[in-house]
């Protein structure tokens, strides 16, 4: 639920300055709640007297989304902290006012309003903040970006500007989630976190092809038959020497293709599939549909393997997803 209280978001590079007086929470408050509401984290402030700061949150569906406001300090992500902690989640960065610079690796982005950034909690990195500022945090586990854990983390701490094209889309829409957190909540709350983690999904998977088709040819015809698969996953004869007919390709050519990116056809048809059931059994509008009539819409035609496959992914059946669901 919101926490306290910021000031609306600016996109603007003459965004006012943030005035952090009124905030709730002195140094010590606030950097046990970051601790608590993102990762492990080491917080350092030239002027702890002097300091304020707040967190507004909304988490749910294990997407946590964040408005954080506060005086000028550095936040560390130290190998230490990397260590002790099971966290595998990337964290979205939207500046919403004041100026960052962001440390991972090495490489170093400098954000203003507007700007976006992506970093792994799985790895060190730095945040400094020198005057008071305002950011958006959407804190993720890996796997829900559906993009190649190792593609992204080749992207991190890079600057992408909010200004124009796809990154400016995504920079209005959450900092329209950030401007009314209470946006959040209830069932149409977790549709518009799932809608935010998918745009910056498809902005990420541009900036991978981008960076990456001119040296890997054969990822235009994966992401083209990736593609015709989402359309057609809950066929659940999705062979793949159906597949390849529909692309005039071998399997044998399907397989390496697949191979290329380590992947395989039937294990990302599953994942995809899989994805699909939770997302229709988390979102409380669909409570009406029975669990097996889930699993059928989406290609699995045998419940008891749907079960299995489901509790192997995810770590829990699919009723436990539902029995949420329907309790929110």
């Amino acid at each position: 639920m919101p926490h306290g209280s910021s000031p609306s978001p600016a996109l603007a590079h003459d965004a006012p300055a943030v005035d952090t007086t009124t905030l709730p929470l002195d140094f010590t408050e606030f950097s046990a709640l970051a601790s608590r509401s993102f990762v492990p984290l080491r917080v350092r402030s030239d002027d702890p007297d002097a300091f304020r700061g707040d967190i507004r949150a909304s988490v749910g569906d294990d997407i946590h989304l964040s408005v954080v406001t506060a005086s000028g300090h550095e936040i560390h992500r130290t190998p230490e902290l990397v260590a002790r902690s099971e966290h595998r989640s990337f964290k979205l960065g939207l500046q919403l006012s004041g100026t960052g610079l962001l440390v991972q690796g090495s490489r170093e982005a400098v954000l203003r309003p507007g700007d976006l950034t992506i970093y792994d909690t799985d790895s060190p990195y730095t945040l400094v903040f020198e005057e008071a500022f305002s950011t958006l945090v959407l804190m993720v586990p890996h796997r829900m970006l559906e993009l190649p854990t190792d593609a992204v983390q080749g992207m991190t701490a890079a600057r992408i500007p909010g200004e124009n094209g796809l990154g400016r889309t995504v920079a209005r829409f959450l900092a329209g989630l950030a401007d009314d957190l209470d946006q959040l909540d209830g069932p149409i709350g977790g549709r518009l976190a799932r809608n935010a983690v998918d745009l910056v999904t498809t902005l990420y998977a541009r900036e991978l092809d981008v960076a990456r088709d001119a040296d890997r040819p054969h990822l235009a015809m994966l992401r083209g038959i990736q593609a015709w698969l989402e359309d057609r996953l809950g066929d659940p004869d999705l062979t793949p020497a159906k597949i390849a007919a529909a692309h005039f390709i071998s399997t044998r050519h399907l397989h390496a293709i697949f191979h290329e990116e380590g992947l395989t056809v039937s294990s990302w048809i599953r994942s995809r599939r899989l994805d699909r059931c939770r997302r229709e059994l988390r979102d409380p509008l669909a409570a009406h549909r029975p669990v097996g009539q889930v699993a059928g819409r989406w290609g699995f035609s045998d419940a008891a393997h749907f079960s299995r496959a489901f509790r192997a992914e995810f770590g829990e059946p699919p009723t436990a997803v539902r029995a949420r669901a329907t309790a929110a």
